[in-house]
């Protein structure tokens, strides 16, 4: 291709391009010249790249070298702001996101530690009902993975403790597929959400309410209780999120059904993702803390109280002083 057709052929995109360095470098670049810079940067690059390999004239080459040394500038200092925006979102963004959702949020966390605690006690004070949600062979291996002469407790109690990496990453995969079921069936006019709200809460009610009548109370709890703070809330909230989901669906007001699902979808993501934060702490501390036996339950329920009141403190006023409720 000769130059003056090359450069006639991709003039108007370098003038777009041109125009959005403009924007970005003044700082008033709207949502519209943020959308698709890296791919017409990588367009600018390789067609600077076609312009050197067929000699085309220095001038030409210089000009689309400053375009692409501008783009390389833009490109690089925005993305080194995701760390600063995961931050803000993580130390404000997401406790306020919370308190403004709170209706979902309150009602997700109503069905499920209500049916949690409920099952609890009921199975607590008649055994039996554990067998409604498991089968027997079920309810032993779960005794098994708490009981007191056990060296590491949990799913995997015969683990070494070199295997907690690997353990890391499985209750990261486990907990991540619970959360995002929870959330994605909300899309089914959130009736998938309340199911898995229920059931989840049933089941680990049933299990708690069991393993306290059969005398493994302190094998137990002081499992939980630490990673329990970031895991039960996660789930709660991926509950919360679905249901948003579906209540977009249910009622959507003015609004089309579409158009009011795309708006409850932005704040559902937003609170999805702070529901994968929790979960890969919960993780942590699943594989590398609730499961030694080295420590005492009493230290363990003392930790576990200060990450309760920790997750309690976060939600209820971190956030506050730069955009009050």
């Amino acid at each position: 291709m000769k130059q003056s057709l090359f450069e006639s052929h991709y003039q108007a995109e370098w003038q777009c391009f041109a125009a959005r360095l403009d924007a970005l470098e003044r700082g008033k670049a709207t949502r519209e010249d943020c959308q698709g810079f890296a791919a017409a940067y990588r367009q600018l690059c390789q067609q600077l790249a076609l312009a050197q390999t067929r000699g085309y004239s220095p001038h030409l080459i210089e000009q689309l070298q400053q375009l692409a040394m501008r783009g390389h500038q833009q490109f690089y200092r925005h993305r080194s702001q995701l760390g600063a925006r995961l931050l803000s979102f993580l130390f404000g963004g997401f406790p306020r996101l919370v308190r403004a959702e709170w209706r979902s949020v309150a009602l997700a966390f109503g069905l499920f530690f209500g049916s949690l605690i409920g099952m609890g006690l009921l199975t607590y004070f008649y055994p039996e009902l554990i067998y409604s949600l498991m089968d027997p062979d079920q309810v032993q291996n779960m005794e098994s993975m708490y009981d007191p002469d056990a060296h590491r407790l949990g799913r995997f109690g015969e683990r070494g403790s070199s295997d907690d990496w690997a353990m890391f990453g499985f209750y990261i995969m486990n907990n991540i597929g619970i959360a995002f079921q929870t959330f994605a069936s909300g899309l089914l006019l959130g009736l998938g959400s309340l199911f898995f709200l229920l059931f989840n809460g049933l089941t680990i009610g049933a299990v708690a309410g069991h393993l306290t009548e059969i005398g493994y109370i302190h094998t137990f709890w002081s499992f939980v209780i630490g990673h329990g703070a970031f895991e039960l809330t996660a789930i709660a909230f991926s509950g919360a999120a679905g249901l948003k989901l579906g209540w977009a669906l249910l009622a959507p007001g003015r609004l089309t059904r579409g158009e009011a699902l795309r708006q409850a979808a932005r704040t559902s993501v937003q609170l999805v993702g702070g529901v994968i934060l929790f979960l890969l702490i919960a993780a942590f501390i699943e594989a590398y803390w609730s499961s030694m036996t080295y420590t005492t339950p009493t230290v363990k329920y003392a930790v576990g109280a200060a990450l309760w009141a920790l997750v309690l403190a976060y939600f209820l006023l971190v956030g506050r002083r730069h955009a009050p409720d």
